[in-house]
């Protein structure tokens, strides 16, 4: 399950028991879109084991700026409230698989 990342919450989430996945997106933008299910069915499977977020880049700039993001979609990683991976761009499912299994292995 996905929740909203919203500046009030992600200090929360962030520093949470659980990695946390953030994934940066707009509703404009058509990568994001394309992610957008990728996510979703991940943040499925991997339920109860990390969080999986979404965070609008248009409502919730700071977090983009507090972490240089320039282009979405971009997917934070986050362990023990520390960003240990990114990753800028639309991909396979595989590709955001092996991700977030480096995120539970970390």
């Amino acid at each position: 399950m996905e929740v909203e990342i919203t500046t009030k919450n992600f200090e929360t989430y962030k520093n949470g028991e659980l990695p946390l996945v953030v994934d940066l997106w707009a509703t404009w933008c058509g990568p994001c879109r394309m992610v957008a299910p990728i996510i979703s069915e991940l943040a499925q499977e991997y339920d109860g084991k990390l969080v999986v977020g979404k965070c609008d880049v248009e409502e919730n700039d700071d977090i983009a700026m507090e972490f240089g993001v320039r282009n979405i979609p971009t997917v934070l990683f986050f362990k023990g409230g520390q960003l240990v991976d990114k990753f800028v761009g639309a991909a396979s499912k595989d590709k955001f698989e092996e991700k977030f299994k480096a995120l539970l292995e970390k």
